[in-house]
């Protein structure tokens, strides 16, 4: 525990000799601030680093790219590979466990241990692992490497210690699983093919032992050999060569005749007594020509034969269509009888299993369930029924329906709000499932003691919103909301809709949400944003539209010729952008240039609605095109439900909208903002030229789900072009709109083939770095390593011809490109900061089409040249990249961050008042006051009104995170209206008021009198202000080599504290206020944008982010939440007796065989087939062993295993005792009978005989 008796004292220190630039904090960095007021400040900080740990907790969705099945019949649990060494495995709803291999390499195959708790994995590394699911988090026990050849097939027999291993070379390999250590018998491909043939047969596709005798190994080759081999005698019962290639077989449960699926579409069944030829070929999708030929196939991947007991069997396959049925999707065809049966699916089908309710192959199979895993869902069949219905799916398996563009996690939810919007969106289900339940129900899962509410909101490229429930570390989807439906449909090849070729013109770019006052708000790809109010009951409405002209007036920079000796000044009055009204033009209107303008990019339903209960659409605001220009993205948002206010900002300015009174308080550009307070110094801008039209830059639709990363920068938003040598054209460049602005294709790295003035700086380098600047965002936040300095009093710009210019104004570009869905980014990114950094930032601006800005870091022939290090930290300059033209080194400065709230916009204030606090990407902090009316019908009539103050606070990098804290360090949250529901039927009785709740600073503290802390945390930075005298109480410099991608304050442990994900994928909590580091953790490496887009921190120590384009990973901070990890997670195994064999009878165990006296142990074990080669296989310990104990011993299978631990002692100890009893017995009796022999030898002799 620490404490602060004094502003002055306890000043964390991270970076002496850096000074901050603002007026009100010009000390240095980490040295005390001179405090304009004497009182004292009494902190207890509670948290320690012991209160942090960084674990995994639970990952949901669909896994991502699969590749193997399994199930136990038994347990009823089901496991899913996949492409990434990730495996999934399954039960009863709540019952989710993922395990991941450590080499990464694909799961080629899986195999229970039916009813053992156990799992074998086969991977593409030719390693096979064994892991012990008999703990809540399940561990590898062996794993056992093959180094000569390829594993192409596994299969083990239930009840059985010996897996059959088959090879790419055509070998059959056995492994002992109890010790995995490979056996001396080995079935070589030489051996079970007859001598006179002389090609080789192929891997091995399939291994299976004969239901009617487990000695008899059938083995299935590639080219369409099929063998039985007997393992007591070592050699071939039959052969069979069939001129198609097999991909799978099956056996019918007697073992007298077997099927086999094959390449050309055909089906195939044997009969053991005759193998010369098959007794039956069928092709059951290929049809006669009328040349009298069959119809060519596609290959019938996969086939089962199962019987049933009171019906004819059901042979299950997948694929087997023909050709020339083109644009057909893949199929699942059930055969039952006569009957026949396609299920078409909607993506291709990886692997299918039929559930049967026996584990014993030689028992009638009784099929009551079919899984079929599909490249991205899981479907289980209902065989039991005549119309095959599907079962529902309890699993959130469809998280990817729509790809994911943003998240949103919200802990410590209102009680009430999960109940409601489940009671709302069950309304909506699909019907039609299978009534019966779900068949994979294996596991326990019970409710922690540690939960509460938790909601967690995805955005996807179609427009829409699910919420989830995520209390108990569990996902289940609650209510949808299509964001679409507030707009017309647009129609393809008219107007607009042509221009803008737009396949996600609705995608949801961030989302805003009061859960106590159940405000929504929503802003799309198409700068528009919808807010939603929440209502129990249906409605007819219509939708209120303000257009807002949000576009800088301001232009571009003019040459050095024209320029070079007028002074730096500002012209405010031309950068003030225009609202507009709610009935603007017709969207057909252009300017005389024939360039549209003041038009929407989407038309909203002018009409009255009827609107469902849930979610409503009541108000929609669009930003317009401005000149032939499309709007820009909006990058920040927040909403306040109490004050009724709305603000938004992108690139150009801020906007503050009234969404009670529907109108537009505030739109203004950045700069207008800053009044006499600006601390830069600008440039003129030229008047505006004639605008070209800029049709090439409308917007693009989300790229193909899974298309490939070359796809993706190919279609970013906008290609490169050549650099002109040409000093003429470069004039001609900077004489076009901003949006008109060229850029290279390639990094030109030679001055040769560049304007001198262009050269000039490019030798000037310190360290090229990419500056994502403009739209570059995650979740509505700049991630661009800025490194803006914090300085005051120092020329920014070298002023002169060749010193760099300083604008608001860049290379402009229409924000509209593809819906970045956060599942299609997978590009790998080296993250070293030291090697290859410049790369990374390249391939993040391809990735997001975003235009790079930077400036040079310091320029030697500059009349202002500092020192390396004053230059880095003091001036607002940064290194130049060398993909980017002389022309282009102005800036805009985007509104990254808004935070509404209770505070002092000015120094002198004596008592908060509602205030907006903005952010921006040059790392400003600027404060608006605002007056609100109080009373409800004043509100309603009163204009806001809106002053901005020239308030103005400075860090390092776009800022990404306001938070208040009163003076004893609590939280303060924002004022917000207790929701009510808007379509309620009126009671004339009680009238319907607006009731707030406000979080004043100084109605929350009594000792410590009016004041409050701000803490500000920027992509570089974190400081904390006392308000209102803006004085810096505690800075810390969180990185220098990365940046912060996201930050949030968050409550753990009954306190707070700020918590920050950086772009080396450091996890870091720090506290507050001290901003003291609690937690650094090399977590994970931002290898691809949608971490970085997706990542969000929550309270209660959790996070969240997408794994995989179709997987949401949780993880946790907290030290609380990972000790309790263990009661929170399911058990995958409980204790269930192995059902008993069904009596065979006498004449069928007489007549049978005899494959109840097959003894595996004595024909594999080392003594009977030797060791095998050491140089064949390598076998490697698992760490589960010990680990698996320890963690099984917390839960239900640790008692068990203590009693099992027990009675095996005890049976051990009885059993010893029962030795040393046979042993006295066997002495006494072995005295007696000496004793017997003695007394009848002694008995006739007289005693002189002794």
């Amino acid at each position: 525990m620490k404490k602060f008796r004094k502003v002055l004292d306890g000043l964390t220190t991270s970076s002496p000799g850096g000074t901050m630039g603002s007026p009100s904090c010009g000390s240095a960095a980490g040295t005390p601030t001179a405090a304009p007021t004497p009182r004292e400040i009494d902190v207890q900080e509670t948290l320690v680093s012991e209160n942090f740990q960084l674990c995994k907790t639970v990952r949901h969705g669909f896994p991502y790219q699969p590749t193997a099945l399994a199930f136990d019949p038994v347990q009823k649990i089901l496991a899913i590979g996949s492409r990434s060494g990730g495996v999934r495995i399954l039960g009863r709803p709540g019952v989710d466990c993922f395990c991941q291999h450590e080499s990464g390499a694909a799961v080629l195959q899986l195999q229970f241990l039916i009813n053992e708790g156990a799992l074998v994995t086969a991977c593409a590394d030719d390693t096979l692992h064994l892991w012990n699911l008999r703990q809540r988090r399940p561990a590898v026990l062996h794993s056992l490497k093959f180094n000569r050849e390829r594993i192409t097939f596994c299969h083990l027999p239930f009840q059985s210690k010996w897996l059959y291993v088959g090879t790419e070379r055509g070998n059959t390999h056995i492994v002992n699983i109890e010790s995995f250590i490979l056996s001396g018998y080995v079935i070589m491909w030489n051996k079970a093919i007859e001598l006179s043939t002389k090609t080789h047969p192929g891997p091995v596709v399939h291994l299976s032992d004969s239901p009617k005798d487990e000695g008899k190994l059938l083995i299935g080759f590639e080219s369409g050999t099929v063998v039985q081999w007997d393992l007591r005698v070592k050699k071939a019962d039959f052969r069979i060569y069939y001129d198609e290639a097999i991909h799978s077989v099956g056996w019918h449960h007697e073992g007298k005749q077997f099927m086999c699926s094959h390449s050309d579409g055909s089906l195939t069944m044997w009969n053991l007594r005759n193998t010369t030829k098959p007794f039956q070929v069928t092709f059951p999708h290929g049809k006669i020509q009328k040349d009298g030929r069959k119809e060519s196939c596609k290959p019938i991947l996969k086939v089962e034969y199962k019987t049933c007991r009171n019906s004819e069997p059901f042979i299950i396959f997948s694929g087997g269509l023909s050709y020339d049925k083109a644009g057909r999707r893949p199929t699942l065809t059930i055969m039952h009888g006569k009957a026949i049966t396609v299920l078409e699916m909607d993506y291709p089908i990886v692997e299918f299993m039929a559930l049967c309710e026996t584990p014993y192959n030689n028992e009638v199979q009784e099929p009551y369930a079919v899984v079929v895993l599909l490249e991205k869902d899981l479907i289980v069949v209902d065989l039991t029924q005549s119309n095959f219905p599907v079962f529902e799916n309890p699993y959130p398996m469809d998280i990817h329906e729509s790809p994911v563009t943003c998240t949103a996690y919200f802990a410590e939810c209102p009680p009430d709000i999960i109940p409601i919007l489940y009671s709302i969106g069950a309304k909506h289900k699909k019907t039609g499932y299978s009534q019966k339940e779900w068949p994979i129900a294996g596991g326990t899962w019970t409710l922690g003691s540690h939960t509460y509410p938790e909601i967690i909101i995805t955005g996807h490229a179609d427009g829409s919103i699910k919420f989830w429930d995520a209390s108990a570390i569990t996902l289940q989807m609650l209510y949808k909301l299509k964001t679409s439906k507030a707009f017309e449909k647009p129609k393809q090849g008219e107007g607009r809709a042509a221009e803008l070729v737009e396949e996600d013109p609705f995608a949801v770019q961030m989302v805003s949400w009061c859960p106590q006052s159940r405000i929504f708000c929503v802003v799309g790809i198409s700068a528009h944003i919808i807010l939603y109010r929440f209502s129990k009951y249906d409605a007819n409405t219509q939708i209120v539209s303000l257009e807002v002209r949000l576009q800088c007036e301001s232009e571009d920079v003019i040459s050095p010729s024209e320029n070079e000796n007028n002074p730096c000044f500002t012209e405010s009055g031309s950068h003030s952008p225009q609202p507009h009204q709610q009935h603007p033009p017709s969207p057909g209107s252009r300017t005389p240039e024939g360039n549209k303008d003041s038009i929407p990019c989407l038309k909203v339903k002018d009409r009255m609605v009827r609107v469902p209960p849930g979610y409503q659409a009541e108000l929609v605001i669009q930003l317009l095109w401005v000149d032939g220009e499309p709007p820009q993205q909006i990058t920040s948002l927040d909403v306040n439900s109490a004050y009724g206010l709305l603000a938004f900002g992108n690139c150009n300015g801020l906007a503050v909208v009234d969404y009670m009174q529907k109108t537009i308080l505030l739109c203004v550009s950045t700069l207008d903002l800053y009044g006499a307070a600006d601390p830069y110094q600008r440039l003129t801008r030229s008047p505006r030229r004639n605008r070209q039209s800029t049709s090439e830059f409308c917007m693009r639709g989300l790229s193909n789900f899974y298309s490939d990363s070359k796809k993706r920068i190919r279609t970013s938003y906008q290609s490169l072009t050549e650099l002109s040598d040409n000093q003429q054209s470069i004039d001609m460049e900077r004489s076009k709109s901003p949006t008109s602005v060229h850029y290279p294709t390639s990094l030109h790295n030679d001055p040769r083939v560049l304007p001198e003035p262009v050269a000039s700086l490019r030798a000037s380098h310190c360290s090229p770095v990419f500056y994502l600047l403009d739209n570059d965002h995650v979740n509505g936040h700049c991630t661009s390593p800025t490194s803006q300095p914090c300085s005051a009093g120092k020329p920014r710009v070298p002023m002169g011809p060749e010193g760099p210019r300083l604008t608001r104004r860049g290379p402009g570009r229409p924000p509209f490109r593809k819906a970045q869905s956060a599942a299609c980014m997978e590009i790998s990114l080296p993250v070293s900061h030291t090697e290859g950094y410049a790369s990374r930032r390249a391939m993040l601006q391809q990735l997001h089409g975003v235009t790079m800005y930077s400036h040079d870091e310091h320029h030697t022939s500059a009349p202002y040249c500092w020192s390396e290090r004053e230059s880095r930290e003091n001036s607002f300059s940064r290194s130049r990249s060398s993909s980017v033209s002389s022309i282009d080194r102005d800036t805009k400065e985007a509104i990254t961050t808004l935070q509404f709230g209770e505070s002092y916009g000015r120094k002198n204030d004596a008592v908060p008042t509602p205030c907006l606090w903005v952010g921006t990407s040059l790392g400003v902090v600027l404060l608006i006051p605002m007056s609100i009316p109080t009373d409800q019908e004043e509100r309603m009539e009163e204009p806001v009104t809106i002053g901005p103050s020239g308030a103005v606070l400075m860090l390092k990098g776009s800022i990404l995170r306001f938070s208040f804290l009163d003076c004893m360090g609590a939280l303060l949250q924002s004022p917000y209206e207790v929701w009510r529901d808007p379509n309620a039927p009126e009671d004339p009785d009680r009238p319907r008021k607006r009731k707030l709740v406000h979080f004043s600073p100084s109605s929350s503290q009594d000792t410590c009198g009016d004041g409050h802390l701000a803490v500000v945390c920027s992509e570089r930075q974190a400081k904390v202000f006392l308000m209102p005298s803006q004085s810096c109480l505690f800075v810390h410099n969180i990185t220098e080599s990365s940046f912060v991608l996201r930050a949030d304050v968050v409550s753990v442990s009954n306190s707070v504290c700020l918590a920050c994900f950086c772009a080396n994928g450091h996890v870091m909590t720090l506290s507050l206020p001290s901003l003291r580091p609690l937690m650094d953790i090399n977590y994970l490496p931002l290898t691809d944008m949608r971490i970085a887009r997706t990542f969000c921190f929550t309270n209660g120590g959790q996070a969240l982010y997408l794994s995989s384009p179709t997987e949401i990973q949780r993880i946790t901070y907290s030290q609380e939440m990972c000790d309790n990890l263990q009661e929170m997670l399911g058990e995958l195994f409980t204790p269930i007796e192995t059902p008993e064999a069904q009596n065979r009878g006498f004449l069928k165990g007489f007549f049978g065989g005899n494959a109840n006296t097959f003894d595996r142990e004595e024909l594999f074990g080392e003594a009977a087939a030797g060791k095998a080669s050491r140089s064949l296989a390598q076998h490697i310990p698992g760490q589960g062993g010990m680990e698996g104990m320890k963690v099984a011993a917390s839960g239900v299978v640790g008692d068990l295993a203590r009693a099992r631990i027990a009675l095996d002692e005890r049976g051990q100890r009885l059993g010893e005792l029962e030795e040393r009893t046979a042993l006295m017995m066997t002495s006494a009796e072995t005295f007696s009978k000496h004793a017997h022999e003695l007394m009848l030898k002694c008995k006739d002799k007289k005693w002189y005989q002794f």
